[in-house]
C-alpha cells in the first residue's frame, strides 16, 4: 500500500462534480483563499487522502481489489475514492452516500440542518468522517465517483500532491455551497464560461484544472461525459508537454 507521505509528495483525490444545465453541462468549482495550500486558485473540490479513508467495509458498490486495479495500484486504491467523497462533502456540502440501498436526498429541512452540523464537525476534525457514516446507517457511494485523470505536481513545486482526480453527477435533493472556511468563493459554470475566465485573466488556475475544463468541451449533458470515463475516451493525448505539467498515465 503507497503511504499517505512519500518526502514532500501527499496523495490527495479531487471531484469534477457535474450537473446539467438549460443549456449546457455545468461543474463546480471553488476560489481558494490565500494563505492554503493553492491559494487564490479557481479549483475543483478536493484535498488530502487520510488513514481513517481505509474504510473498505463502507463502500457500496466497489472494494479495495476492484478500486486498487482502476488505479494501477497493489492495494489501498479504495481510499481515494472514499477521500473524493469525504472532501465533497466538506468542500461542499455533497455526500454521495446510501441509506437502506437508496441515494441520500436532503430535501428534509431538519435533515439538511443535521447534515449541515456534521459537516461543520468532520471539517473541523470533531467527528470522523467514518463515525459520521456508522451513525447514520450510511454507506459510501462509491460507484458514484468515477476515476478520472492522475496527476503529480511537478518537482520543483516546494509541496507537491500525487492526486487522483474523479468525476461524480450531482445527487437529486442536495445543494452544493462552498465552505467558508475553505473557499471565498463558489459556482456552478460550463467549462467554455470557466475556460473563458481563465482566459481574460479573471481567474487563476493551474494545469489539471484547466487541461480537465478542456476535456468536458464535448460533452454537453453529464451522462454524455460519465460514458466517455466509463469507456476512458475523454482524455487527450498524453504528450510530453502534458506529463511535464503533471499528467500522468491512468495506470
Amino acid at each position: 500500500m503507497q503511504p499517505l507521505r512519500r518526502g514532500n509528495i501527499r496523495l490527495a483525490a479531487t471531484v469534477l462534480l457535474l450537473r446539467d444545465a438549460a443549456d449546457d453541462l455545468e461543474v463546480f468549482m471553488l476560489k481558494r483563499p490565500g494563505g492554503i495550500d493553492f491559494p487564490d486558485l479557481h479549483v475543483f473540490p478536493g484535498g488530502k487522502v487520510d488513514e481513517a479513508d481505509d474504510i473498505d467495509p463502507l463502500c457500496d458498490g466497489l472494494d479495495d481489489a476492484e478500486a486498487s486495479r482502476l488505479l494501477g495500484l497493489d492495494a489501498g486504491g479504495i481510499r481515494y475514492w472514499v477521500a473524493a467523497v469525504r472532501e465533497c462533502f466538506e468542500e461542499c456540502g455533497v455526500l454521495l452516500a446510501r441509506r437502506d440501498g437508496e441515494i441520500l436526498r436532503l430535501e428534509d429541512a431538519s435533515e439538511r440542518t443535521r447534515f449541515d452540523g456534521y459537516r461543520t464537525l468532520v471539517t473541523e476534525g470533531e467527528l470522523g468522517f467514518v463515525d459520521m457514516c456508522r451513525q447514520e446507517s450510511l454507506t459510501i457511494a462509491c460507484d458514484k465517483m468515477m476515476y478520472y485523470s492522475h496527476w503529480l505536481t511537478p518537482e520543483v513545486a516546494p509541496r507537491r500532491f500525487d492526486t487522483r482526480f474523479f468525476c461524480a453527477v450531482m445527487p437529486t435533493g442536495q445543494q452544493a455551497l462552498g465552505h467558508h472556511w475553505e473557499t471565498v468563493d463558489s459556482d456552478w459554470i460550463a467549462p467554455t464560461e470557466a475556460l473563458a475566465r481563465h482566459e481574460r485573466g479573471e481567474w487563476q488556475m493551474i494545469h489539471p484544472t484547466f487541461t480537465s475544463l478542456r476535456s468536458l468541451l464535448p460533452f454537453g449533458r453529464a451522462e454524455e461525459a460519465m460514458a466517455a470515463v466509463l469507456a476512458e475516451t475523454h482524455l487527450p493525448e498524453l504528450t510530453d508537454k502534458l506529463r511535464s505539467e503533471g499528467m500522468q498515465d491512468l495506470r
